[in-house]
């Protein structure tokens, strides 16, 4: 599996190269985008989907296994961690809610 999330409205650089951002610019895009990948296993039992990190944009995440907690109601799946995470110096509990894509 592949995530790629970012803030809905990112400003753009002010250059229009992405290897001549500025620090400041650099700060706001990492600190709005968070990607990672790798396998994933899914408990029903539990409820529960872990997440393999091989590869990440937060290089701390890299080779770990995180839980998610998975609830599915219709055509809507949420996501949440399963255990706190430090996030601008707090423990925060994140989550997500995916609806799925009408067919075409």
């Amino acid at each position: 599996m592949s995530a790629q999330l970012c803030h809905p409205h990112r400003p753009a650089f002010a250059s229009n190269d992405w290897s001549a951002g500025t620090d400041a610019e650099y700060k706001q895009e990492a600190s709005a985008y968070i990607a990672y990948t790798g396998e994933f296993q899914v408990d029903e039992e539990k409820g529960m989907l872990t997440h393999s990190m091989f590869v990440s944009l937060f290089p701390n995440w890299m080779g770990q296994t995180q839980p998610r907690v998975v609830k599915l109601e219709g055509d809507v799946l949420h996501l949440s961690t399963a255990v706190p995470m430090q996030s601008g110096g707090r423990a925060v509990y994140f989550f997500l809610k995916w609806q799925r894509a009408a067919r075409n």
